[in-house]
């Protein structure tokens, strides 16, 4: 297994056929976040952290302007496949954007924060690329989720501290240590209005109901237990 975290590179082609029609991205993060979305016909929508690019085609197919972007270029070369005519690049969430002041209506960013140590400059250059009065929709691992997992697991966690975890991921055969931050819900809300958004909903949502045929012991699990967290902010 490579001694780099979060290679997203080393599973660009296992990854996406294996979470493709999984519960967790196909059944529950992906319809919750095009659910808040809404109607994004004619919107300028920036996926970001777009990894192979299952959102970009949704939201391209409901007539939005999209452009993506990723730190992995091997993500990126699944992505252009799926969504050739597609504004996609290689960028570093963690560093400037390449993008113009105020240039998209929404930026949407599912899975990706609770990668990153510091939100702070992510957050301001996401702020700097929406319109004024424009939404930034994020969706994390649930914080308490997350601890209370650790809990049972025998890791001395401490909720209202953020903390660095990792875990294996095996898609394909190919092993890669994955590196995540938990942080309380409090951390996460207070990073959100320093950069300068508006909370304007803070969603748990469930499972579609399709996936109670196809996964129904996972279904049980998160129509009891949330796993993710998902925010709608304004600019």
């Amino acid at each position: 297994m490579s001694g780099v975290t979060n290679d997203y590179d080393r599973l660009a082609e296992a990854y996406p056929e294996s979470n493709q029609d999984g519960i967790y991205n196909a059944y529950y993060e992906r319809p919750a976040m095009l659910a808040l979305a809404g109607d994004v016909t004619g919107r300028r929508v920036l996926d970001a952290g777009c990894g192979s690019g299952p959102l970009l085609a949704e939201l391209r197919e409901r007539g939005a302007e999209v452009s993506g972007f990723d730190l992995s270029p091997g993500m990126l070369d699944v992505a252009r496949r799926r969504v050739p005519d597609a504004d996609l690049r290689v960028a570093d969430l963690a560093a400037p954007l390449p993008y113009a002041d105020a240039e998209f209506d929404d930026v949407i960013i599912s899975l990706v924060l609770h990668y990153l140590e510091d939100w702070a400059p992510p957050l301001a250059e996401l702020r700097r690329i929406l319109k004024p009065g424009g939404r930034l929709l994020v969706s994390v691992d649930h914080p308490f989720a997350v601890h209370m997992i650790h809990r049972a697991e025998g890791r001395r966690t401490n909720y209202f501290e953020a903390y660095n975890w990792t875990e294996e991921w095996d898609h394909g055969g190919e092993p890669v240590l994955m590196s995540f931050w938990n942080r309380p819900l409090h951390a996460m809300t207070g990073a959100f209005t320093a950069a300068g958004f508006a909370i304007t909903e803070i969603a748990e949502p469930l499972p579609v109901p399709e996936a109670r045929e196809k996964f129904p012991e996972d279904y049980r699990a998160l129509t009891t237990s949330p796993s993710f967290l998902f925010f709608v902010l304004t600019a």
